[in-house]
């Protein structure tokens, strides 16, 4: 159980290291993906965006 709370703390790391780069590219930004502005802090909800990367892994796993 420990080693998944790494695996976890590992891929949140390297998901927020890449998130300015994948805005970049437009993800987070695709019509499903929501944002709204609540107690004066932005929310960001990206649907769309988290279905097309995962689709993304799921190919790349299966070609591996």
């Amino acid at each position: 159980m420990f080693r998944w709370f790494i695996v976890i703390f590992f891929a949140l790391m390297l998901i927020s290291a890449l998130t300015p780069w994948l805005h970049k590219l437009g993800f987070g930004k695709l019509p499903g993906d929501f944002s709204f502005r609540l107690l004066g802090r932005e929310w960001n909800i990206p649907l769309a965006s988290t279905l097309v990367l995962s689709l993304l892994a799921s190919l790349v796993s299966k070609l591996i």
